[in-house]
């Protein structure tokens, strides 16, 4: 059978050729769907949060000119924990720290200046197990990844325990594969 053939076969049966389009439509979607998530980057830069103003024990706020009044002491971000992104495979890892914050009473997992591969449907979990383990009954859900570059954080729910949790995971939900993990030690 020729080309031309082919071409008379699709030209005569206008049907083949609608099936043929839908076919390579499909197609194209699910391998843009498939491997573009490996070639496009998201990009954040987000602050760690700062501690509120507090009244200090004169019932006045801090100075905002810089100079902090001596009765009202404050305390800066103090890393509880921390680790870094390991490596999976050639496809799927995470470059960079994550560390576990306390602000002023607020916990926060932070991916600091981190470069993570991408995937589709990616999500964050504290696990209580190391070395890209987790369980879903177990883990503590953090949400979506929000970037595969730069900084941001994930604030932890107030009755959060940090120390019993081991790791971070960074899990791909739609191909059930880890991409990255960071095993967590006191700081």
């Amino acid at each position: 059978m020729t080309v031309r053939a082919i071409g008379r076969s699709f030209s005569a049966h206008p049907v083949w050729l609608v099936g043929a389009l839908l076919t390579f439509a499909a197609l194209s979607a699910i391998v843009w769907y498939l491997a573009s998530p490996l070639f496009v980057r998201t990009y954040m830069d987000e602050a760690l949060p700062s501690l509120a103003p507090r009244l200090n024990t004169a019932g006045a706020f801090p100075s905002t000119t810089g100079v902090l009044n001596e009765a009202s002491p404050t305390v800066g971000p103090r890393v509880v924990r921390s680790g870094e992104l390991r490596f999976v495979d050639a496809i799927h890892n995470g470059k960079g720290p994550v560390r576990i914050i306390d602000v002023g009473g607020r916990h926060f997992v932070r991916f600091e200046d981190v470069m993570l591969t991408n995937a589709p449907d990616v999500h964050v979990y504290l696990s209580r197990e190391t070395g890209g383990r987790w369980d879903e009954g177990t883990s503590l859900y953090l949400g979506a990844l929000k970037a595969t570059n730069g900084s941001f954080n994930y604030e932890l729910p107030a009755t959060t325990n940090e120390a019993t949790y081991r790791s971070v995971v960074v899990w791909c939900r739609a191909f059930r594969v880890l991409i990255t993990w960071a095993d967590l030690m006191a700081a």
